[in-house]
């Protein structure tokens, strides 16, 4: 376990960037209880300061996972979301995008948001934007990005794709083989 070179910050930050915009410095610049981010076999975690410090005695080669695992990095140098970063986004989202109850198992299973599941959504959401999904009950379900701005979704038909998913809480059970390896 490493702390990340300026590099990876750089591409990390501008992912989370994407989707929580400023609100980045609530999850690092948290006096009470500072965390930091780690990497460890590709994947970059975010560990409590403290638990990084203990972690330290314990061999590389011996230590699985740290902390809450926010994504990987991939073998061209991108970095990917992990959905077990949903709550520290949903937390801290700039743009949100509400879903209705008959549009929450067809994004659970692996698809697209459709301007007809749209319950509600954020003013100004630019295009290509990154969007938490909630359901109606405001139970982060996903994120994702948005195909059209704010706007533009107004004047669209219902079966167009409002958001495209980039990960979903239904990819626990989808997944499970491959998401912790």
């Amino acid at each position: 376990m490493r702390s990340l070179t300026e590099e990876e910050t750089k591409v990390v930050f501008e992912k989370l960037a994407n989707y929580i915009g400023r609100n980045i410095s609530f999850l690092i610049d948290n006096p009470t209880n500072p965390h930091v981010f780690r990497l460890q076999k590709d994947r970059v975690y975010y560990v409590s300061e403290s638990v990084a410090k203990f972690a330290t005695s314990v061999s590389r080669d011996r230590l699985m996972a740290l902390g809450t695992c926010f994504g990987k990095f991939t073998k061209t140098g991108k970095f990917r979301l992990h959905i077990t970063s949903l709550p520290y986004l949903a937390q801290y989202a700039k743009y949100k995008v509400w879903i209705k109850p008959n549009g929450e198992m067809p994004f659970l299973y692996g698809n697209h948001v459709l301007k007809a599941h749209i319950g509600r959504i954020s003013e100004d959401i630019p295009e290509h934007a990154g969007v938490i999904v909630f359901s109606m009950q405001d139970v982060p379900l996903g994120f994702g990005v948005s195909a059209k701005s704010t706007a533009e979704t107004k004047n669209m038909q219902p079966t167009a794709i409002v958001a495209f998913r980039q990960g979903d809480i239904g990819e626990y059970l989808r997944e499970e083989d491959t998401l912790f390896t």
